[in-house]
């Protein structure tokens, strides 16, 4: 070569001169119409779409001369260098159409023919391959033939006729002189036909004769010079092969004849002979031209020769008119393979690994996938620059010539006669056999097991014989896996070739030109994927500079380059293998994937740097690619290999780097990321939760304590550490893998230091987080119209540029676009159940792995498990993931029931069927864990030996016993052989001995027990989990000689080697495992691929990984002080952050908010770093970012505290330090000094910047662009940040008021929200103030205070509607101040505030004068004259200046108990007495101003309906006032004004009054003043003193006040005389005898002041309460038998003392006498008891003597109807007899005295005498009375009269004189009234009751009376001598 060649962009080092390889823009373009030869069997494989997939990069090749003898001839070509894409073959083929044979034209013809002329296209449409123009660096010729299908061109005009005449001159020079050479050689003299047919070309030449039809005679010396292995000839003969090929010179036109073997030399018909006939004139010229160039290669080809081969073999490739296909195609890249092999020259190694990578790529580019446009089936080219399809539509299509004449004859007729149903359908007469498939003794390869023949459909058929081909099952073993070699490629395979028809039938199969393209590259593909499982096991081939290592490398780098430069072939499902037996097609994924993923397999464990990187590039690219093709393979690439590489220990630094990059990559790709988890977490099928497993294991990489590169270290910006983070570039410049390279690339390869691993694992998981938030947080509205449009095209482009594929950027310009309506699949509730159920699966089994019992009922319980049968319990022991083999063999050796049913269904789920004793035994016993008990092994055994015996009926066995003992002494050898402990092993003779006689008392046969213990000594049968961890362990030996053999010894390479070929092992038997199962029929659910859509799947991402998250990146940060790691780390707290946000995740969002504010280091200055200053400032971003700033809820409080803390640090920085006004001692202030430190220079400056400034600021001032609800969190963290800050600063002189002064700022900005939001902020905000307003430091208040009354006055000015209160609420802090704050100054500044906004706002003021009023009436209870007397004067001028507006605003009742509190004051009366008089002048003002709509006249009022009667608004608070004075006034004087101003108004207003508010009134103020006596509520009174003072004073004054107001408005009060009844009442039943005296009192004058006023009805209830207070003053008690048991210590003196109430009225209801006798009861209660006994005692005479004076008030008698009066007299009469038995019992009243109830002997005798007086008196007055007469009761009169009376006498006869003296004289007048009586009676009842009067009488006469009795008892003589007509009547006048 002369100069450089760059080959796919690698510049190469200069090399000997080689032809030059023409234009390909001036090739002509023919027809592609192919036909094969007879040995053609391969099926067409169909194109995929092009998905997001990419081409590869244009790459150039230069050849320049090769021979000295032309050299002259080269320099006439003027042609420039061709640009080879590898996506896209400059001789591309241009619409190629597929019918009319093309017509003959001569050489003559075509050179004459420089500009073709244009021939309209047909209407018809025809089905054409749409490609691309050549590059740019190739335009198209002027005056390029442009002719349609309608008018071609010969074969020989389609050759030159593009060409401009400069290029046909050339072409004819390099002939003329490579013809000219040969004939002058000596080769050619020696050989008469070479020479002949040499010469005959030479004048077809120079004749100008040489036609497409004489391609053959032109080749013909060419193919002779190839095989004289001259290297001069050979140079240029296969230079002239080159050019003419690249020229598009050769044409095939001779017919096709089947053959088996190219290797015959041609022989044309009807031409000389020539040397070298040994090959077949008539083989397609595309393989005779392959073969020849091809056959020039050996091992010792000089490397001249080597490069001329390369060259003409990568122009036969690319050449668009001689189509190579199958084993001719794999001949060729067999050749330049070994090109590269074996060639010592590293230049040349170079050129044929250049041009080994444009073929590979030019038979992927050339396949086209099929599309539906329009309803036409067309195809579209995978090669890329798709915008520019269209801009070359009269390029003359092209033609292959690869067929017989006869053969495009019969393309052509099918082609004519297809149906019309398929007009479109691209039809080649290529006709295809039956079926086909690869073999595996062709390509060469390992298996290892798994089956790699081409898809089902493709049959084994020999086209020549019909006999169908031994498939590799039936081969031996030798033959089934033949050993991988670079010479397999050279053999011809009859099934690389498509057939010309089913022999059988004779029925032709048509495919298509692009169906040979797709089988051409899953043939190329399949070689290369086999060529890398080729196994490296020696040291040799591990050597980097080995072939087999340079080959492994080349061919994974080709696989790569394929699989990103048309990533669209394998994806695509119309990319189809059209099978040669039916019209089913298998997919080419279908076909590629099990090599791609046995390659990936072999590959990626590897120890070789170089391998790894490429296999996980591989990787990658099938992850990305194909992720939604291949779930489960890259599930179990996945879990078996790259997981477990991160987390093995043995595993090198750079192989995890590598990984790690790998998987970053994966991360940035939001979708790739959700459908991870969807996938793969989601699934219960899965192996692992990879997802979640995946970012455990980075987070612990990324959180390893390591100090990570301090600065910018030259290790992240190696070439190494940027292949570990990017992985493999292939679109740069490839690597060259000759052996020079190689070995310069393996000097230059650095490791990874474990920092750098760290770093990229901190990469990843903010990658991860920059996706999720990228997919979670971003919706469509956020993403332009043209990106939603052109989303798809974006993977397209990332695909063509490798370098930014599956690199995703935050920006959202490069997020592709999710559909706007999700899919319905992509269902989250879907799968959220569906990992719910998993998460409940693994649970089951963790459960299950602890106690079986309980995790099979768990698992029952949640349906995992049908039901308790014992076959569904050991199809899930048997099938389930996960599950402990040891508790598995616990659980199924149980000997319950249960137990053994389930085990045996469990064996019996094992399929022992036809196999070998120890593999039956061994997949057995891998099933599960052996127990360790004999009985339970020997239940195990009985059902294996059954099991086996039913399914191995053909064995040597008698019976099953033989197989059980066999089976224990088969685990018996085991054990003997692999336990290191036995130090004596079994031998095979043992062995054999130790089961002689157990076939039914016979031998087994040797050759049954040899195989078995070979078996079993050289593979051990164990758990596969033992097998693998034990892979893994290499423990070096101990002792110094042992530690000299290890060394330089690689143990860990060692340890991973071995590990590694387990973890291959397991991935390829469960990619077995897979495709047995994907063969079977339909793909199950589990293996459907769901495609994310949706942004809510990212909440459950980030609730199951969040805690790695978080320590994944805070560890970084706290470790290191690098600033580019510490951004990385803020950025993946900025974006896990605003997840947690978006999705309002509180504990997520708590614990990354709290660990970022403590890394801000604001509460240690002199510890902080610029790192910490970074954390300030995304602290400050975070809460002014949208979609975070609404949602940060309570963590608002970590970013105000420290913004707070922050200008504490500009405060400090600046020279300031608070003074604290507390002592301290002089440690505490050191200490305080240290925590105080100033930061350096550098950070405080930083704290000052603008940034930080306005950042700090705009947290504040972009508070009006919250939420409604991120408000209140907002306000509420300030509030609680500032009370954190007033702490702090204590009693210091200067408090820190920075949070408190944002408040009020805040409150300004936010200040027009609407009153609902406004409500719920001033609701914190207030009780703040509240909390400041009373802070102990009067620095702090008064700040407080003056910003409250600025906020009020701004709040002021706006207008508020009525009916509303947020005036109210906004001063209520003022009020709470006035309570709270005790220090004087802050309360007058209270009312300085108030005075100011009184004097300024008054005009605004509405609902804000309840507020003011309620802060004067709290100034009143301050004990500060000067307070008090501020606040009156303040209400003083209200009231006189602005009581209309406090009427009309509705604070009329705020003023009324404003004015109440002052007159309350019992300190200042001045204040009292003004202020009671002020409440009094209230009454006349109210009634004269218009506002409160008050009319005179009992008409005037307005209905009682609502609180909106004016009555209430304003009559009911004065009166209330006045009751309020009343009842809680300290001083006496205003409780008696206030008594009389209440009972005044009423008297003097009341006539107005509604009966309705007269109601109100004695409900709500009158009779509540004398609740005291009912409740005994006495909290209002200090002490007893002033509460009996009330009582004595007030009260009694009220009552009698009431008095009269009844007596005065009786008509109206009449209706509520019930509760002043019960009033009285309540105030009689009092156990103070005072009170009790001046209720009876109140009573009586009650009933005398209105006696004519009572009705009938009244009289009855007056009378039913004179009732009740006889039942409630009668004293029962005294019959209690428990009061006379005697107490031991009862002081008697005690007891009685109670008799004595003292000379405090205090309020006590009587107790009923209901309630249950008490057997025991205590002195006190007994004590209590006597004291209520004696004061019921003094009320009933209390009430009898009330009874006695109404009924002798006339009036009274005179208005009581009678039959009231009989009940009332019923009532003395019962109390008369209760005092007579009393007195009767002398035993009773004995034990009442012993018991302590009176000093002397208790009696009832005046209750008795005056109730029998008061009887006798009324009842004698009732019988005299006219009334009761007419009424007809003196009848009933008498019946109660007389029987008392005579009962009185009766008793008063039986007193004794000397012991009753004071009895007699009292009954004396009563015996007196009763004989008057009886003198009085009439003469009818005289005379009825004298028989029983006289006895009693005449025994009066024997007592010493009183002077009345006997002239009383004269009269009642004189009365019986009258009746009984002894004396005359006169005289008794």
């Amino acid at each position: 070569m002369s100069g450089s060649s760059d080959i796919n962009g690698m510049t190469l080092a200069p090399s000997k001169a080689l032809p030059e390889l023409p234009n390909g823009d001036g090739h002509p373009q023919v027809n592609n119409q192919v036909n094969v030869h007879a040995d053609d069997s391969r099926p067409a494989l169909g194109p995929p779409t092009p998905s997001k997939g990419t081409s590869a990069p244009i790459v150039t090749i230069d050849f320049g001369s090769s021979t000295p003898s032309s050299e002259a001839d080269d320099r006439q070509e003027t042609a420039s260098p061709i640009q080879i894409d590898p996506g896209t073959s400059t001789s591309s083929l241009q619409d190629v159409v597929l019918d009319n044979p093309p017509p003959e034209h001569t050489i003559d013809t075509v050179m004459k023919e420089d500009t073709p002329s244009h021939s309209p296209r047909p209407s018809s449409p025809a089905a054409t391959y749409h490609t691309y123009p050549a590059a740019p660096s190739s335009p198209v010729v002027p005056g390029a033939s442009t002719q349609t299908p309608g008018r071609r061109s010969s074969t020989a005009m389609s050759t030159i006729s593009q060409s401009s005449g400069s290029v046909i001159s050339a072409v004819t020079v390099s002939l003329t002189s490579a013809l000219e050479l040969i004939s002058s050689s000596r080769e050619a003299k020696r050989s008469k036909d070479f020479l002949t047919s040499t010469q005959h070309a030479l004048e077809l030449t120079r004749s100008r004769q040489a036609t497409p039809t004489r391609s053959r005679e032109i080749f013909e010396p060419l193919r002779l010079a190839c095989e004289t292995r001259n290297e001069r000839l050979q140079i240029a003969s296969i230079d002239c092969i080159a050019k003419l090929i690249s020229h598009s010179f050769f044409m095939e036109t001779t017919p096709q004849i089947k053959t088996t073997s190219p290797l015959q030399s041609p022989r044309v018909p009807n031409t000389p002979p020539v040397i070298g006939q040994n090959v077949d004139q008539r083989l397609p010229f595309p393989d005779l031209i392959t073969h020849t160039i091809t056959a020039c290669h050996t091992e010792s080809t000089p490397s001249t020769v080597s490069l001329q081969i390369v060259k003409a073999l990568l122009a036969l490739v690319m050449s668009p008119s001689l189509l190579v296909h199958h084993s001719s195609l794999l001949k060729a890249v067999r050749t330049v393979y070994n090109i590269f092999l074996l060639s010592s020259d590293s230049e040349s190694q170079a050129v044929a690994q250049g041009g080994l990578t444009q073929m590979v790529l030019h038979v992927f580019a050339r396949c086209r996938i099929p599309s539906a446009i329009n309803g036409d089936a067309s195809f579209r080219s995978i090669t890329p620059n798709l915008e520019n399809a269209d801009d070359d539509e009269t390029t003359s299509p092209a033609r292959s010539t690869n067929g017989s004449a006869a053969a495009s004859l019969a393309g052509e007729s099918s082609q004519l006669h297809a149906p019309p149903s398929m007009p479109d359908v691209e039809r080649s007469s290529l006709q295809v056999s039956s079926g086909d498939t690869t073999s595996e003794a062709s390509q060469g390869g390992e298996t290892n097991g798994l089956e790699t023949s081409v898809p089902e459909g493709i049959s084994l058929v020999n086209n020549s014989t019909g006999i169908g081909e031994t498939r590799p099952s039936q081969l031996p073993a030798s033959a089934e896996r033949p050993v991988l070699t670079l010479s397999s490629f050279e053999n011809p395979n009859p099934h690389d070739q498509m057939g010309d028809g089913d022999l059988q039938t004779g029925v032709p199969k048509h495919v298509t030109t692009n169906d040979l393209f797709i089988k051409d590259a899953f043939l190329v593909f399949r070689a290369l994927c086999k060529l890398t499982m080729k196994s490296l096991g020696t040291d040799s081939e591990r050597d980097i500079k080995s072939h087999a290592m340079r080959s492994k490398l080349l061919s994974l780098h080709l696989v790569l380059t394929i699989l990103t430069a048309h990533m669209p072939i394998f994806v695509e499902p119309s990319v189809a293998i059209p099978s040669g037996s039916s019209s089913e097609t298998t997919p080419f994924l279908q076909a590629t994937k099990q090599y791609i993923c046995l390659s990936l397999s072999r590959n990626a464990v590897s120890p070789v740097p170089q391998v790894f990187e490429l296999s996980v590039e591989i990787f990658w690219r099938v992850m990305s690619g194909m992720r939604t093709r291949l779930k489960k393979e890259i599930e179990v690439l996945l879990h078996e290999i790259f997981i477990p590489i991160l987390e093995m220990r043995n595993s090198t630094i750079k192989q995890k780097s590598v990984v790690m990059g790998m998987f970053q990559r994966l991360c940035e790709d939001p979708q790739a990321v959700v459908e991870l988890y969807l996938n793969y977490d989601c699934d219960r099928t899965a192996l692992d939760n990879i997802y979640e497993h995946l970012m455990n294991i980075i987070s612990r990489h990324s959180s390893t304590y390591l100090t990570i590169l301090q600065g910018k270290s030259a290790d992240l910006n190696s070439t190494s550490i940027k292949q570990a983070k990017f992985g493999v570039d292939v679109t740069s410049i490839p690597p060259s893998y000759s052996t020079a390279a190689v070995s310069a690339a393996d000097d230059a390869s650095t490791s990874v230091s474990e920092s750098t691993l760290k770093l990229q694992s901190l990469e990843c998981l903010v990658a991860v987080l920059r996706s999720l938030a990228t997919w979670g947080t971003t919706t469509n509205g956020g993403i332009s119209l043209e990106i939603r449009q052109n989303g798809s095209d974006d993977r397209l482009i990332n695909a063509s540029h490798p370098e930014t594929a599956g690199l995703a950027t935050p920006s959202l310009e490069r997020l592709p676009d999710r559909i706007s309506t999700p899919d319905s699949s992509d269902d989250p509730e879907k799968f959220e159940s569906a990992k719910q159920r998993k998460t409940t699966l693994l649970e089951g089994i963790r459960r299950f792995n602890f106690k079986p019992k309980r995790g099979i009922q768990f698992l029952i319980e949640n349906g995992f498990i049908r039901s308790k049968n014992p076959k569904d319990v050991a199809a899930f022991l048997l099938h389930a993931d996960g599950l402990s083999k040891t508790m598995v063999g616990e659980y199924l050796g149980e000997g319950d029931d249960e137990n053994v049913a389930i085990m045996h269904a469990f064996v019996d789920m094992l399929d022992f069927t036809n196999l070998p004793f120890v593999d039956a035994l061994r997949l057995f016993l891998q099933s599960f864990r052996l127990p360790g008990e004999a009985q339970k092994i020997d239940r195990f055994m009985l059902k294996f030996a059954e099991r086996y015996i039913a399914g191995n009926v053909h064995t040597s066995f008698a019976n099953a016993d033989t197989a059980y003992v066999l089976s224990y002494s088969t685990i018996l050898l085991n054990t003997d052989a692999h336990n290191p402990q036995v130090k004596v092993r079994m031998s095979k003779a043992d062995f054999i001995r130790n089961n002689r006689g157990i076939n039914d008392g016979s031998d087994l046969p040797e050759e049954v027990l040899s195989p078995i213990y070979d078996e079993i000594v050289s593979n051990e049968i164990r758990m596969k989990d033992e097998a693998e961890s034990s892979a893994g362990q290499v423990i070096p030996s101990q002792g110094l000689v042992n530690a000299l053999a290890n060394v330089g010894r690689d143990l860990q390479r060692e340890a991973y080697v071995m590990q590694s070929l387990g973890m291959a092992n397991r991935t390829e038997a469960l990619f077995r495992n897979l495709s047995r199962t994907q063969r079977r029929g339909t793909p199950r659910p589990s293996e459907q691929f769901f495609s994310a859509s949706h942004h809510v799947h990212v909440r459950p991402m980030f609730e199951v990984a969040w805690m790695s998250f978080l320590a994944g990146i805070s560890g970084p940060m706290q470790d290191t002080d690098d600033l580019d790691v510490v951004l990385l780390c803020l950025e993946g707290f900025k974006h896990a952050i605003r997840i947690a946000c978006f999705f309002d995740l509180d504990l997520e969002r708590n614990a990354f908010m709290t660990t970022l504010a403590k890394f801000t280091f604001l509460n240690n200055l002199g510890e902080m770093k610029v790192k910490h200053m970074e954390a300030i400032k995304l602290l400050l971003e975070l809460s002014t970012s949208d979609g975070v700033k609404d949602n940060l809820k309570g963590t608002w409080h970590e970013i105000l505290s420290c913004v707070s803390q922050l200008e504490r640090l500009q405060f400090i920085s600046d020279g300031n330090e608070g003074v604290s006004a507390t002592r301290k001692s002089q440690t505490q202030r050191k200490s305080q000094l240290h925590r105080s430190k100033k930061p350096v220079e550098e950070l405080a400056h930083a704290s000052r910047s603008t940034q930080i400034t306005v950042s700090a600021d705009m947290v504040f001032s972009w508070s009006e662009k919250l939420s409604g609800a991120a408000i209140l969190d907002f306000v509420k963290a300030l509030c609680d940040v500032s009370t954190e800050e007033i702490q702090s600063s204590g009693m210091s002189e200067r408090p820190r008021l920075f949070s408190l002064q944002k408040l009020v700022e805040i409150s300004y900005y936010n200040m027009n929200r609407i009153r609902i939001e406004w409500s719920g902020l001033w609701m914190i905000l207030g009780e703040h103030f509240n909390q400041v307003c009373c802070h102990n430091n009067p620095s702090v208040a008064i700040f407080a205070l003056d910003a409250l009354r600025q906020l009020a006055k701004r709040f002021l000015e706006k207008e508020e509607l009525p009916h509303f209160k947020f005036q109210k609420d906004f001063l209520k802090p003022f009020e709470y101040t006035m309570i709270h704050n005790s220090n004087p100054d802050v309360r007058e500044l209270v009312l300085q505030c108030l005075h100011r906004l009184i004097q300024g706002q008054v005009e605004n003021m509405r609902s804000g004068w309840r507020t003011m009023f309620g802060v004067f009436s709290a100034a009143s209870k301050v004990p500060n004259l000067g307070v008090a007397n501020y606040a009156f004067e303040i209400v003083t001028q209200l009231y006189n200046d602005q009581f209309a507006a406090i009427v009309r605003y509705g604070s009329f009742a705020d003023l009324t108990v404003c004015l109440t509190d002052f007159s309350k004051v019992s300190k200042f009366q001045k204040i009292s007495l003004l202020s009671i008089n002020m409440l009094r002048s209230v009454i006349p003002t109210m009634l004269d101003t218009p506002d409160c709509s008050l009319k005179s006249g009992p008409d005037g009022g307005t209905n009682f309906a609502t609180i909106d009667d004016p009555m209430i608004r304003f009559w009911f608070p004065v009166l209330f006032s006045f009751y309020d004075i009343i009842m809680n006034g300290e001083d006496l004087e205003v409780r008696r004004l206030a008594l009389d101003s209440l009972f005044d108004a009423l008297r003097a207003y009341g006539s107005t009054f509604s009966a309705e508010f007269w109601d109100m009134v004695c409900r709500e103020i009158l009779f509540p003043i004398f609740s005291v006596l009912r409740s005994q509520d006495l909290s209002r009174f200090s002490t007893q003193e002033d509460m009996s003072v009330w009582l004595s004073t007030t009260m009694i004054q009220a009552l009698r006040e009431l008095i009269n107001l009844y007596t005065h408005y009786f008509e109206t009060l009449e209706r509520t005389l019930d509760g002043l009844l019960e009033l009285l009442v309540v105030c009689i039943c009092q156990e103070n005898d005072t009170l009790a005296r001046i209720g009876t009192s109140c009573f009586q004058q009650l009933l005398e002041q209105n006696v004519h006023k009572l009705s009938p009805q009244r009289w009855e209830r007056v009378i039913t309460t004179f009732v009740k207070l006889f039942k409630t003053t009668t004293p029962y008690q005294l019959l209690d038998e428990s009061l006379r048991t005697d107490l031991e210590d009862v002081n008697v003196g005690e007891v009685t003392g109670a008799e004595s109430p003292g000379p405090n009225i205090i309020p006590a209801p009587l107790s009923s006498d209901s309630g249950p006798r008490q057997n025991d009861i205590s002195a006190a209660q007994r004590k209590q008891t006597f004291k209520q006994i004696i004061v019921k005692c003094v009320l009933q005479l209390l009430l009898i003597e009330t009874t006695h004076e109404l009924l002798q008030n006339d009036e009274v008698y005179s208005t009581i109807p009678p039959e009231h009066l009989l009940r009332l007299m019923a009532v003395l009469d019962q109390s008369y007899q209760f005092a007579r038995d009393f007195n009767a019992d002398e035993e009773l009243r004995k034990g009442l005295w012993k018991a302590g109830f009176m000093k002397h002997l208790p009696n009832l005798l005046k209750q008795e005498s005056s109730s029998a007086a008061t009887l006798v008196k009324v009842l004698q007055r009732m019988y005299e009375d006219e009334r009761v007469d007419r009424e007809g009761g003196r009848g009933r009169i008498s019946e109660r009269l007389i029987p008392l009376c005579l009962g009185i006498l009766k008793d008063f006869n039986g007193l004794r004189a000397a012991k009753q003296s004071k009895s007699i004289v009292t009954w004396s007048p009563i015996i007196a009234e009763v004989l008057q009586g009886f003198s009085n009676l009439a003469d009818g009842d005289f005379d009825l009751y004298l028989s029983a009067l006289y006895p009693l009488a005449t025994d009066l006469l024997a007592r010493d009376l009183t002077p009345e009795v006997r002239e009383a008892l004269r009269r009642v003589f004189l009365r019986v001598g009258i009746a009984k007509g002894i004396t005359a009547e006169v005289h008794t006048e």
